[in-house]
């Protein structure tokens, strides 16, 4: 059965230069007294950027930025869909300042109005393609889709596709919901470019069905489960992944191509921001903003998070970066359409709710 109820969020703030668990928020979703004055912003994020153990880019980040501002983190986190969803049920009451979403989910919250325009300082170092052009979002870290697998239960990384449809991964496939979290989505839209269209990217998954344990509208819960080896494969981001690895040994990352010849082939997934319309503590969304992208927050990006710089300036040469940099060796890196997907998503996840029966 198709999951139509969201995962329960994870509400977090940043206190005393650490992230803790935090009083649940209100049933509206946030501090509902909507101070102006506040020292406090709160981000709505998809899952990926926050460690495990308090050590991801987000919990640096964000305790640095108190530690230089006295305003205080409240962050809830969840997948892509989801944060806008909730954006939108607010739109009446707005409970965050900044929404942070991978692609086309970051296209959908500008066309649903949720955004007002602000270009963070450091913007304009930030690939054209990666931002918005009239001012409404901007890649705040760079990412790219990919595959994991269990290092420790398969001897090499699936080839291709096809691999994944032999009797050997019955139960052992599982990838995040399309159309709730980015990845997922993100594995829709790459199965209609290796395929060649949505026809033969949903027979194709018509067919993985077989082996796929069911819809996660998570995908960072994925890789604990390769990790252990209850599954053998499931769909990520390089960045997060990556990041995962550092405390689950058997996780391998691999890009997908086809038996038919296309090669192994990922697209840039970046962790845009934009600041939320009508936002509680909008001077504050953008100060957080501003430090996001700023030289001392992107130089961590690689060597805390495990992810790729936003800006084209700062060349990263730490241990991650040259990691990173051989992992992505010999992918094919191609550009979606991401405005015409974010027009047609709802079709897509349609076509695909067809094929699967989720």
């Amino acid at each position: 059965m198709h999951r139509n109820t969201l995962t329960a969020l994870k509400p977090v703030a940043a206190v005393t230069g650490s992230l803790v668990l935090a009083a649940t928020l209100s049933a509206c979703g946030g501090d509902s007294s909507a101070d102006s004055s506040a020292k406090t912003v709160t981000v709505y994020s998809a899952d990926g950027l926050k460690g495990e153990k308090g050590d991801g880019w987000y919990d640096k980040v964000f305790k640095d930025f108190e530690a230089k501002t006295g305003i205080k983190v409240k962050y809830v986190e969840g997948g892509s869909g989801e944060m806008v969803q909730r954006a939108v049920r607010e739109k009446s009451n707005t409970q965050a300042d900044v929404l942070v979403t991978l692609p086309p989910f970051i296209q959908q919250a500008q066309d649903k109005g949720l955004l007002q325009k602000y270009v963070p300082a450091g913007a304009d170092k930030v690939d054209g393609g990666a931002r918005s052009p009239d001012g409404m979002w901007t890649a705040v870290v760079n990412n790219y889709f990919g595959f994991i697998y269990n290092k420790k239960d398969l001897k090499e990384a699936p080839k291709n596709w096809e691999d994944l449809l032999d009797a050997k991964y019955k139960n052992k496939i599982q990838y995040s919901t399309p159309g709730v979290a980015g990845d997922g989505t993100a594995l829709v839209i790459k199965a209609m470019h290796d395929f060649g269209g949505k026809e033969a990217a949903m027979e194709y998954l018509r067919k993985l069905q077989a082996n796929n344990v069911g819809p996660s509208a998570s995908t960072g819960k994925l890789a604990p489960k390769v990790d252990k080896g209850e599954l053998l494969a499931a769909n990520g981001d390089v960045q997060m992944n990556y990041a995962q690895a550092k405390t689950m040994p058997n996780l391998g990352i691999w890009f997908p191509g086809t038996a038919s010849g296309t090669k192994p082939s990922s697209f840039g997934l970046p962790y845009a921001a934009g600041l939320v319309s009508k936002a509680p503590h909008s001077a504050n969304g953008k100060k957080l903003l501003d430090y996001m992208l700023s030289e001392e927050a992107q130089k961590e990006v690689s060597e805390i998070g495990g992810g790729f710089t936003a800006r084209t300036d700062i060349k990263a040469t730490d241990a991650n970066a040259v990691a990173l940099g051989k992992l992505m060796q010999g992918v094919d890196i191609f550009q979606p359409d991401w405005m015409d997907i974010s027009k047609n998503l709802p079709a897509y996840v349609d076509a695909w709710k067809s094929a699967t029966g989720s």
